[in-house]
């Protein structure tokens, strides 16, 4: 890992906080796309959604990253915005452009690596380049690498242009997939780096009791309602799946959250398979990139570098929720 100060690059240690507890660090670029170019919630205006003139660059291993990849498909946004991809290996130099199965080279910036990215729009730039990041061709900066924003950009600001007409964070139920939000984020979402990254065995001890907590509470859930809201997919939804997609073949090796796999959560396993299975969102997954980014990246973690074969797990497999409640479009 590493990060960047003052626009130089450098190595960086794993983030954890004196007591031994993993620490993720906020984005920086917070700046919001609207229909009419007006300023978002936060950061400054004049981001205008044209056709064209955005660019997202991801790693398909990435769970936040593929939020955005989700969104891009189920908005129909594909021929409005562009992809470049990386290798899942991030070695000395972070996230970078090299030739492998599913890399996507940077023909916008003609960058090597992510980072540079992050001092075209200010050579001074001190943080952390992170995927995804959603760069404006026209200004020549970045927008925002904030995940969860970038999805509720694209969820809205493109709908003048010929987009989806569906919204995943509907005004009458926003209140609920905040909440929602808000508890499966510390602990699943971030709760598995909060497991595999914990310095101390109480600080590990604690993530995966609160990481199976929550997954069980998420089971009785699911058990009751073929969605976390019900019968219709929501942002909470999309943002709960890469993680799940990820549990067997990573985390639950890789990262020790081995109490239980996905597939010992009849609810959770068929419902993973239900979202995997919707139109479109199969492309957004590689479990070849999840596996050879985490185990070959993570040399703090997995010194050998060695990337295991399996698990084999079949996500086509039918899930049979149709029957606890038809889906309900937005």
């Amino acid at each position: 890992m590493g990060m960047l100060v003052d626009g130089k690059w450098q190595q960086e240690t794993v983030r954890v906080t004196a007591d031994g507890k993993f620490m993720r660090k906020d984005a920086q670029w917070r700046n919001w796309i609207t229909a009419d170019g007006s300023a978002g919630p936060s950061g400054e205006d004049g981001f205008k959604a044209q056709v064209g003139r955005y660019h997202l660059y991801v790693a398909l291993a990435c769970p936040w990253a593929q939020r955005t990849l989700i969104y891009r498909v189920q908005k129909g946004l594909s021929s409005m915005i562009g992809i470049s991809v990386v290798h899942p290996f991030m070695h000395v130099k972070g996230w970078a452009f090299e030739p492998g199965p599913g890399v996507v080279m940077d023909e916008v910036n003609n960058t090597s690596c992510i980072h540079e990215i992050y001092t075209l729009a200010d050579p001074n730039y001190t943080g952390r380049a992170s995927v995804p990041v959603l760069w404006d061709k026209q200004r020549k900066t970045i927008v925002s690498n904030e995940s969860s924003e970038i999805i509720r950009m694209l969820n809205s600001a493109f709908d003048g242009l010929g987009a989806e007409p569906i919204d995943f964070y509907p005004e009458s139920l926003r209140t609920t997939i905040d909440e929602l939000n808000d508890y499966i984020y510390p602990n699943v979402n971030d709760g598995v780096y909060r497991c595999g990254f914990a310095a101390t065995q109480d600080n590990y001890d604690q993530a995966v009791e609160n990481l199976f907590a929550a997954l069980n509470t998420l089971e009785e859930r699911l058990t009751a309602q073929r969605y976390l809201l019900g019968a219709r997919i929501t942002e909470a939804d999309w943002r709960l799946l890469p993680t799940l997609l990820r549990f067997d073949p990573v985390y639950f090796g890789h990262f020790k959250c081995n109490t239980r796999r996905l597939i010992d959560y009849p609810a959770l396993w068929a419902y993973t398979r239900d979202l995997y299975q919707h139109p479109g969102v199969a492309e957004t997954v590689d479990f070849s990139h999840y596996k050879q980014h985490y185990y070959a990246s993570h040399e703090s973690i997995n010194p050998t570098r060695i990337v295991p074969v399996g698990p084999d797990i079949d996500f086509s497999v039918p899930h049979g929720r149709e029957a606890l409640s038809p889906l309900t479009e937005l």
